[in-house]
């Protein structure tokens, strides 16, 4: 089962940019979208109904263009879900949660803590959205958590860590959610397979930054530790262009 997670950075642009080609030549089981800045209403049938796949979206209701998550998948989950349950972020279309029975798929779109001083209100959303993950681990459910996170962890998560430790995305105070959710047991997974540095899934549009590869890897597939065994295969894909982010895959034995 191939799982691709990609920030598009506007549903409606990379659709002009090879979207559907990207997703019959990849042929993912599931993808996930972050950052579509549309509502379905505003998209064609091609994005809305897909050929091949169930298509299910997350718009943001308080502000046009702005955030929003979609999952296409092959097989239409037994269940989706938009919410969480705190107003203040569901209202920003940033979860799609889509039941596969033997595990529960995420798709989020972590809140940008430099994005008019919203620092506080993006660790408050790590902070409600896990709680709302363990809620569901209690149950005994397994959980892949995908998605644009806006936080590099490491210092060999990004290329400039010394420049960058007062930037949003690198702050200690967001590095310490990640280190929380690794001790709670959550795995991400392409550490599992890639400890070298240089491997990363956001550059900036400025300063020719993609090319020289000066960039942030931001864009996780985190899974719950039972079912890490199951993982096959998470890696990246730079080559493909688009957006400011690249897509990143994670392929499970199901």
């Amino acid at each position: 089962m191939k799982i691709i997670s990609w920030n598009v950075n506007g549903i409606r642009a990379i659709q002009k940019k090879g979207l559907l080609d990207y997703l019959r030549t990849e042929s993912p089981d599931v993808l996930c979208l972050q950052e579509t800045k549309a509502h379905p209403e505003q998209l064609d049938a091609s994005l809305t109904a897909p050929e091949g796949y169930h298509a299910s979206y997350h718009s943001c209701s308080v502000k046009k263009g702005y955030s929003g998550v979609a999952t296409f998948s092959k097989v239409a989950p037994e269940g989706v879900e938009t919410c969480f349950g705190v107003e203040k972020f569901d209202c920003e279309g940033r979860v799609l949660r889509s039941d596969f029975g033997e595990f529960v798929l995420f798709n989020v779109y972590f809140p940008n803590g430099g994005m008019e001083h919203r620092l506080p209100y993006k660790l408050e959303f790590y902070d409600a959205f896990f709680e709302h993950c363990e809620a569901l681990r209690k149950q005994g459910r397994k959980l892949l958590i995908c998605g644009d996170y806006n936080t590099a962890h490491m210092e060999i998560d990004l290329a400039r860590p010394k420049q960058n430790t007062a930037t949003s995305g690198f702050m200690p105070i967001e590095r310490e959610k990640l280190d929380r959710i690794v001790e709670m047991g959550y795995v991400d997974t392409f550490r599992e397979f890639t400890s070298e540095p240089d491997h990363y899934t956001w550059w900036s549009n400025q300063q020719q930054s993609r090319q020289r590869n000066v960039g942030w890897r931001i864009d996780y597939h985190f899974v719950t530790k039972d079912l890490l065994p199951s993982v096959q295969a998470s890696y990246h894909q730079p080559h493909i262009m688009g957006s400011d982010h690249c897509p990143v895959v994670i392929e499970l034995a199901m």
